[in-house]
């Protein structure tokens, strides 16, 4: 990449001349408007035309987000055609579209009202029929309304080109065109892992997460004990639907909000990542000293789940068996902690906050219960949590800094924490595998090479005097190259991580969406570097904390001298570990379900 200079309304700008001209445009401080453009300048398509510009010597005005770099460039925004036909295009659109703006579940984050705003839209000036509307909401995680659907494709791009998948296209032709599943079917009816990548860059709300906030509200109304759990990557990412800067550690405001809530105890799913590491180190362990079934590939992300059930069914038995943590979370507090504070399992009600879409799914699997009790009742996304601080009047920044409920299961290691990140379920299990086999401590106790946002990292760790293979993989395009070795018996690993995301839990399909129209006081980088900035909350909080190896854990400690016994045994299993579909068909019936 070298160095070109280009002119903008006459100023001399240097800029890289692998951009296209929109990312070259805003790294000059340009905010030129775009809506089909989704991820670091990318932009199949050029469907939009919001982002038209005047080049100097083109006869008709381009879209800046698909015009290839030049030395001397010479370019106008202000171009008095260019301003109308910016303003044009996004009238068009809207003449299609749906004006609940009031009841929208993206209104104030919805790119297509600020865009209006930015070009001066005038509205009803185009009017007609319009598009014949799908609404979709039978998917556990995910909702599709297309009368919200502007039909820039980005959610094709992120399901085809981030996962692998391609479950969305354009559907009919001409007027008719929506985006949707193969024949419209819902995500109910075809093999969507429910990751919600999709709604992370839609610019409306065509694509959202199917929200559980009633369910909440109904368990209060019941009088029902509501317990609240929180993953490690919400803390990472919570404080930005606030005003917070993108990388912001928000876990003491998080955990004061819930209290004021209304919950009975506010709980860090840490401990149950701690617990996962317990029981997953010791099922590796377990199938390398007996040659079972290797190499093992952590279960602990319920998209990449449905991903090997789907699409790699006869690969099923190199899963590890363990619950993931927030439903093994979910399983103790309706065990143990109902039965040490008699406590009646049957009007607990769990709620997990997750970063995550299919989490949504994963706790209706009827494999994830205990003695016909789902482990985990609601699970609500971050964006979902936002939305109920809001709604209660808390004042995010005038909120204290509390600590989570230290009840029996509220310690956590910083092992726990790194379970948000691509390689940090991988590191948390080696810090304790390796004194499961050795007795003794690893140092030092960060395990550096699994760290990275790399799509596939490999690592290998000696372990008295035996060298086992490591892989770790986020997104489904990546995992679906690990996946091919194992078939083909090519596979050189002994223990593999797979998340769903790519760069794991802190880039989950229901974490704050990154706009940049949206976050004006981030930096210039913020589409390249916020998943590192959420990763780095969390390895942050991992260094701080005085016990940093799941099996140094107190309360995980009193947990299996009262209750479980030993990692493995048999209420162990019937508690904590679950099993897989291998016959779950790839193209369910939408009638059936």
């Amino acid at each position: 990449m070298s160095k070109i200079n280009i002119f903008v309304e006459g100023i001399k700008y240097e800029v890289d001349d692998k951009q296209t001209l929109l990312e070259a445009l805003r790294t000059c401080g340009y905010n030129v408007p775009s809506l089909c453009s989704w991820q670091n300048g990318k932009c199949s398509l050029a469907s939009c035309r919001v982002c038209l510009v005047r080049v100097k010597g083109e006869r008709r005005l381009v879209p800046s987000c698909a015009y290839p770099l030049r030395d001397g460039l010479e370019v106008s925004i202000n171009d008095p055609d260019a301003v109308i036909a910016r303003r044009t295009s996004v009238e068009l659109l809207l003449s299609n579209h749906s004006f609940d703006c009031q009841s929208c579940p993206k209104n104030g984050q919805c790119e297509l009202l600020e865009v209006s705003r930015i070009v001066g839209a005038r509205p009803d000036v185009y009017k007609g029929a319009k598009t014949e509307t799908t609404y979709d909401e039978l998917a556990a995680g995910i909702i599709r309304d297309t009368s919200k659907c502007i039909l820039c494709g980005r959610c094709i791009e992120a399901c085809k080109d981030l996962q692998g998948l391609g479950i969305l296209g354009f559907e009919k032709r001409g007027f008719n065109t929506i985006v949707g599943p193969a024949e419209n079917r819902s995500f109910n009816a075809v093999p969507c892992i429910q990751c919600g990548q999709c709604t992370l860059v839609c610019p409306t709300g065509a694509l959202m997460e199917h929200s559980e906030i009633d369910k909440l509200d109904k368990a209060f109304q019941d009088g029902k004990i509501v317990i609240v759990q929180t993953a490690p990557a919400v803390r990472a990412a919570i404080g930005e639907e606030f005003g917070e800067k993108i990388g912001t550690s928000a876990t003491g405001k998080m955990v004061a909000a819930l209290h004021r809530l209304g919950f009975y105890r506010v709980f860090d799913t840490n401990f149950g990542a701690d617990l996962t590491i317990m029981e997953e180190a010791n099922e590796w362990i377990h199938r390398v000293t007996t040659k079972a079934m290797t190499p093992m590939i952590t279960s602990c992300s319920p998209g990449w789940v449905n991903y090997i059930e789907y699409y790699y069914p006869e690969l099923i038995g190199h899963l590890s068996s363990c619950k993931s943590p927030h439903e093994m979370m979910g399983a103790i507090i309706k065990t143990y902690y109902a039965e040490k504070h008699k406590l009646d399992k049957t009007k607990i009600c769990v709620v997990s906050i997750m970063p995550c879409t299919a989490k949504k799914y994963e706790k209706d699997r009827k494999e994830n219960t205990v003695d016909g009790l789902k482990d985990v009742d609601v699970v609500l996304t971050t964006r979902e949590l936002a939305k109920l601080i809001r709604r209660a009047g808390i004042a995010w920044k005038k909120l204290p800094e509390e600590n989570f409920d230290d009840d029996l299961i509220g310690e956590y290691t910083g092992a726990g924490v790194i379970f948000g990140v691509t390689g940090g379920v991988m590191e948390a299990a080696v810090r304790t595998a390796y004194h499961l086999i050795t007795g003794k401590e690893l140092e030092p106790v960060e395990y550096k090479p699994v760290r990275g946002l790399k799509g596939i990292k490999e690592a290998s760790l000696e372990i008295n005097g035996q060298t086992y293979n490591l892989a770790v993989a986020s997104g489904m395009k990546n995992a679906k190259v690990l996946l091919e070795e194992i078939k083909n018996n090519k596979s050189k690993y002994d223990f593999i991580e797979i998340m769903g995301c790519p760069g794991g839990c802190i880039n989950g399909g229901g974490q704050p969406y990154v706009k940049e129209l949206f976050l004006p006081n981030e930096d210039d980088d913020i589409r390249d570097t916020f998943i590192q900035k959420r990763a780095k909350v969390l390895y942050d909080e991992d260094k701080g904390k005085e016990v940093r190896r799941s099996h140094l854990n107190k309360d995980i400690q009193k947990l299996y001298e009262d209750f479980l016994e030993e990692p493995g045994s048999i209420i162990s299993h019937k508690v904590l570990h679950t099993t897989y579909n291998k016959h779950r068909e790839k193209y369910p019936n939408q009638e059936e379900d």
